[in-house]
């Protein structure tokens, strides 16, 4: 395994962890996966692998920038995207953002579904829905993104 798929993995698993938990992404995540990606482009690649992963920061910024702007998305889920641009590169964060919609759209279909068919047991209890229920982590679809990109690469 590649030692950009264990940082893709790592970085993904911590984004993941904190996104369920604390429904955010502390900034340390996607700077630690912005710093090892241009790291290690640099190593691999030298000035020009250091060029291709600022170009894939911005890049991926970019792209889910529109989304936030649109409100669907929070911040920590673009600098986290970001990140992974600095790791993947432009050429592979086109094919991590179809991927990531993919892993997306399959976990929203979960929680509607789950949601769905809880109602009826919270109807008969007479609970109210708790705030944020609304709420869709997208960390795990983007970590999935990555790292599924990354696979295809090797």
């Amino acid at each position: 395994m590649s030692p950009a798929l264990w940082i893709a993995a790592a970085v993904g698993v911590a984004a993941t962890v904190e996104d369920l938990a604390r429904r955010r992404i502390s900034n340390w995540i996607p700077i630690s996966a912005l710093v090892c990606g241009v790291g290690y482009q640099a190593v691999t690649s030298g000035w020009t692998g250091a060029g291709t992963a600022c170009l894939g920061a911005l890049s991926g910024f970019g792209v889910f920038l529109v989304f936030y702007l649109l409100g669907g998305m929070g911040g920590g889920d673009v600098k986290l995207m970001a990140g992974f641009g600095a790791l993947l590169g432009p050429g592979r964060l086109l094919e991590a953002s179809l991927w990531t919609a993919a892993f997306g759209g399959l976990i929203a279909a979960g929680v509607i579904l789950f949601r769905k068919c809880r109602r009826p047991c919270l109807a008969a209890e007479a609970r109210p829905e708790r705030a944020g229920a609304e709420f869709i982590p997208y960390a795990p679809a983007i970590s999935l993104g990555a790292v599924v990109a990354l696979l295809s690469k090797a």
